[in-house]
């Protein structure tokens, strides 16, 4: 018996986290240290994994009596898992398989369940389960109450509510409760109960929707007043995207009520829409918790976690969803459309979500988990709403979101993320008036595709990392140990470098183990028969060697590279070298041919013009795939933007010319851009190939350039090559008669590279800190072309911890010439070396004399 004094923390555990004999290991674990920390335990749990949808499936089956097999699997679970806790499950739970054999019987008996019948089988899942667990957690800890939660949680009538909602979906007051704390306390100071059902005004059964765990809970929280409620789950917490689809995706470590919301209402699963309103009306933080991992700390919700930084914490996406489109012309300007059109969609219980108006239009959303009856009224709805106006349901889509926090005043920061719906037809944009919200309603089968692309463009390459934790594999100690995740080669050779920049001053260096490891990762990439190293990344002659050793052709753009490779390599098969040139005078392509070196033609223009020199020749065809990806818009190299590649409506052109001039096409290539995470890229551009190669009546190689992104600093993610390798072998296996080509640049050598420069002068304007090196924009241009975001640190101080936030700027007359922007630095002292990662690629080889000051020398080691 309680005191009546207790301090209350409300424990909920999910059906995966109630169903092994390891997990309830853990469970018992956690209730042991909340009662150490001086709480008293109201442990709310679900029905075995599975189990509801076995009991829904007996409802669905019962008419026709088939429900024998379901009857026994549901008994044999429970048997089962009440053996592995050493539990006598007949004692425990005889009087509960009776009640649900004897429902299951009237339901095969009429041939139909009413709601109240659905709610009454559907709560056996939870009152079987919570048996076992009061009675395990009694005889580990001695202490343990069996509570039903139908006499605490006691639900309303709201108006307007159907039947079905107020038995199959029902609500409970919020409001403190002395009754329910009442019969809590004397109850024990640790309390089981049921998650997802209640009781209503007359005493009878019903349920909470499914989910319903987390919103019992929540009101047991609210009602006790409890300190804490816990959501315990089988992950580890709410993530800046599903991270089965975006392995990249990072926990979100503090989330406001507010955020936390419209996360769970906009498709994420882990906590249910309905649980936070209590919690955040009596200011209850929420913390979700992983069973399996009871060490992790999750994420914490509460008004602490409020921040007025603009910033969208994560993308989130709902599928299936249903849009309704009226079209009337009738209704502009015309007093009480809206009115008229909400009220048939009140008296079909159908809750509109997101909607978009026009002069002539007005589309909403339907969620669909909010609106499970919808088909059920499909018919008569559309009926009565054609009174109104001309409808159109638009169904197979899916719901994208921005989520965050005042996203109106960051829109342009997200400019170029929007580049992504380039590819996609958007039914619907919509900005919550919140401030919290952009959503956008697109295809159901691009959607993964476009949370993917978004995920990379807004949250791995955000300034702001605090919010964000570790990814699901790292959280999970699930990462496969990845040659690019071992210690960074730079701080392993810190004294090595430093001697470097002493004798030589401003460098790049460039590490040979770590060009090897590169290019061990695509040769891992099993369906690529040929690797072309595209030495515009980076054309140092002992780099190159590095690649001929490893039996890489060479990828050239220019006929001077053209021409360095044959230097270094004079006994190369001149096959192994393919010459892309871009709008190159006619004596480029004069020469290539006379050098034999595979030839690629990005126009029309020089077969038109320059016939003769083409005729009766094998060549290569770029094509632009119609679209073009990357981390700037600058190295996106596909699309109507962009000035490569052939068009497709030029393909029928381009035949004509083959057949015209004898022309042989040997093979295919198209290049995308630079930086490209999305591990399907390169199968989607396989396949764009494939489909022209039919049209000009097959060819032998297939060239799918290169783009493969790097991880550019530690928050963001590396390119998953083991996804590129199986998507690639898909292709592979359905298109057998291909060569695959690809010409890797700068993932093969950014990571290898390092500029290294010294601090020449310290400089304060106010808040605003600066520390000058002696080189800049002329050697290292990519921050002030791209914006690029390069790991920047003191070599010279690695040890000290960061104190200040300082602007890196070097000594070039321009106001662009900053290296890095409010970076984390300890205090520096002139002289110190300061060293810019990642800078194998596209750094020496774009650098120049501008101001007449020599760029940083190169050095391999």
């Amino acid at each position: 018996m309680s005191d009546g004094n207790s301090r209350w923390i409300v424990l909920k555990f999910g059906g995966t986290s109630v169903s092994s004999v390891a997990n309830w290991k853990n469970i018992v674990s956690v209730i042991k240290q909340r009662k150490a920390e001086g709480f008293s335990v109201c442990m709310v749990h679900s029905a075995l994994s599975g189990i509801s949808d076995k009991l829904e499936q007996i409802i669905a089956q019962a008419p026709e009596k088939e429900t024998g097999n379901l009857v026994q699997e549901v008994k044999d679970r429970h048997y089962d898992l009440g053996r592995d806790l050493d539990l006598p499950v007949d004692e425990l739970l005889s009087d509960r398989f009776d009640e649900f054999e004897h429902i299951v019987k009237g339901i095969e008996l009429i041939g139909e369940a009413s709601y109240r019948v659905q709610a009454r089988l559907l709560a056996m899942g939870e009152l079987m389960a919570t048996k076992l667990g009061a009675a395990y957690v009694q005889k580990e800890l001695g202490e343990g109450t069996w509570v039903d939660s139908r006499d605490c949680i006691k639900t309303i009538a709201p108006k307007n509510t159907s039947e079905r909602s107020l038995i199959l979906s029902a609500i409970s007051e919020t409001d403190r409760d002395p009754a329910v704390q009442k019969q809590v306390e004397e109850a024990g100071p640790v309390v089981v109960t049921q998650g997802f059902i209640g009781s209503d005004a007359e005493g009878k059964t019903v349920v909470l929707g499914r989910g319903g765990s987390d919103v019992s809970a929540a009101y047991f929280a609210a009602k006790i007043g409890a300190e804490r409620l816990e959501i315990w789950t089988d992950v580890p917490g709410l993530f800046s995207a599903n991270p089965q689809n975006v392995p990249s995706a990072r926990l979100l470590n503090h989330l406001s009520y507010e955020e936390a919301q419209e996360i769970a209402t906009n498709g994420a699963e882990v906590l249910h829409p309905r649980s936070i309103m209590p919690a955040r009306k009596h200011q209850i933080p929420i913390h979700v918790r992983c069973t399996q991992r009871p060490e992790l700390s999750g994420t914490v919700i509460s008004d602490e976690a409020s921040a007025d930084e603009a910033l969208v914490k994560t993308i989130a996406m709902r599928k299936d969803v249903v849009l309704i489109s009226m079209d009337s012309l009738g209704m502009w300007q015309a007093v009480g459309f809206l009115a008229d059109a909400a009220n048939v969609f009140k008296r079909y219980g159908l809750s509109i979500d997101l909607v978009s108006t026009s002069e002539s239009n007005v589309t909403v959303s339907l969620d669909p988990g909010l609106n499970t009856h919808f088909y059920d009224v499909r018919e008569p709805f559309i009926e009565e709403l054609s009174q109104l106006c001309k409808v159109n349901v638009i169904e197979s889509v899916s719901a994208v979101s921005l989520l965050g926090r005042r996203i109106r005043t960051i829109l342009h920061q997200l400019g170029g993320a929007f580049e992504v719906f380039e590819e996609h037809k958007v039914y619907l944009v919509s900005q919550a008036a919140n401030d919290l919200n952009f959503t956008f309603v697109v295809e159901n089968d691009q959607a993964d595709k476009l949370v993917r692309q978004l995920h990379e463009h807004v949250i791995t390459q955000s300034g702001n990392q605090q919010s964000f934790g570790l990814t699901w594999p790292e959280l999970m100690g699930e990462q496969e140990e990845d040659v690019r995740d071992q210690s960074v080669w730079w701080k392993e050779k810190q004294q090595q470098l430093l001697d470097i920049v002493e004798e030589e001053g401003p460098s790049y260096v460039y590490d040979t183990q770590t060009l090897e490891k590169y290019a061990g990762l695509i040769q891992e990439i099993e369906a690529v028969d040929r690797t072309l190293y595209a030495i515009k990344a980076n054309a140092n002659p002992e780099v190159m060697r590095t690649f001929h050793s490893l039996g890489f052709g060479f990828e050239c753009v220019s006929i001077g590279e053209v021409h360095r490779v044959i230097e270094l390599f004079p006994d190369i098969d001149r096959k192994d070298i393919l010459f892309t040139p871009n709008f190159a005078p006619k004596s480029e392509y004069e020469e290539a041919l006379e050098l034999e070196v595979n030839l690629t033609l990005d126009n029309i223009y020089p077969l038109q013009q320059w016939p003769e020199v083409f005729r009766g020749q094998e060549l290569f065809l770029r094509i632009d795939p119609g679209h073009g990806h990357g981390h700037h818009k600058h190295v996106k190299t596909g699309g109507v933007h962009s000035k490569f590649g052939i068009p497709r409506f030029e393909i029928e052109e381009v035949a004509e010319l083959v057949e015209e001039l004898n022309l042989t096409i040997k093979g295919l290539h198209a290049h995308i851009g630079s930086g490209i995470k999305d591990p399907l890229s390169w199968k989607r551009t396989a396949i764009i190939l494939h489909e022209v190669a039919e049209q000009l009546g097959g060819v032998d190689i297939l060239d799918l350039g290169g783009g493969f992104g790097i991880r550019e600093n530690d928050t963001q993610a590396h390119l998953d090559i083991k996804q590129v390798n199986e998507s690639l072998n898909e292709f592979k296996e359905a298109e057998p008669q291909y060569e695959l080509w690809v010409e890797p640049g700068r993932f093969l050598v950014a990571v290898a590279g390092v500029l290294l420069t010294r601090v020449t002068q310290l400089k304060g304007k106010g808040q605003v800190k600066y520390v000058g090196v002696d080189t800049g924009m002329n050697s290292f241009i990519r921050p002030a072309l791209y914006g690029a975001r390069h790991t920047i640190v003191n070599l010279s101080r690695l040890e000290e911890p960061n104190s200040q936030s300082v602007n890196i700027v070097g000594p070039i007359c321009e106001s662009g010439d900053k290296l890095g922007i409010d970076r984390l630095f300890p205090q520096c002292k002139e002289g110190d070396v300061i060293l810019v990662a990642n800078t194998g690629a596209y750094g020496q080889v774009m650098s120049s004399d501008y101001n007449l000051r020599a760029p940083a020398k190169d050095v391999v080691i």
